[in-house]
């Protein structure tokens, strides 16, 4: 089977479609986070089966949830696996000046979130690195590492002087 389209996102679902899709057995495609970047891509459910995706140009980013198939009894949807980060949460926006600057410098990949989010507090979540760790603990900004499912990949930084 080649899925060319995503037909929606379970957490993304309004009422009347998720009670729609509630009864179906979900069939999961598993993923690290790197794979979500991939248009082009062939992968295996958690039953052993094999798909192939092949999404059009300009396609958003695979998340968790997204749903690939739909069946009379069944659905497949993406399940993405936890990353290691590490969640930054300075104290001032000083220390968040100073610690986004360093990681900056690094080309290190961010994500920020605000009190609202599921974190409670503003807070930076970077990949895990230990060099990152170490820079964090010398500089003494509060962190602590964690496994994330995070809803948007991390990309390489094209980067050039």
């Amino acid at each position: 089977m080649i899925i060319e389209k995503i037909l929606g996102n379970l957490h993304d679902l309004p009422a009347a479609e998720a009670g729609a899709v509630a009864g179906l057995h979900q069939e999961k495609v598993v993923l690290p986070s790197g794979q979500l970047v991939k248009r082009i891509q062939r992968v295996t459910t958690d039953h052993g089966k094999e798909l192939g995706i092949r999404l059009p140009s300009g396609s958003g980013d695979l998340r968790d949830g997204d749903i690939l198939h739909i069946a009379e009894t069944n659905m497949i949807v993406v399940s993405v696996l936890p990353t290691d980060v590490l969640v930054v949460a300075p104290r001032t926006i000083h220390e968040m000046g100073v610690v986004a600057h360093s990681l900056g410098n690094r080309h290190l990949q961010a994500q920020f979130f605000d009190a609202a989010s599921e974190y409670g507090a503003g807070v930076m979540v970077c990949q895990y690195d230990h060099t990152v760790e170490d820079y964090l603990k010398h500089v003494g900004v509060p962190y602590d590492r964690q496994e994330r499912v995070m809803p948007v990949p991390f990309r390489h930084a094209e980067h050039s002087h």
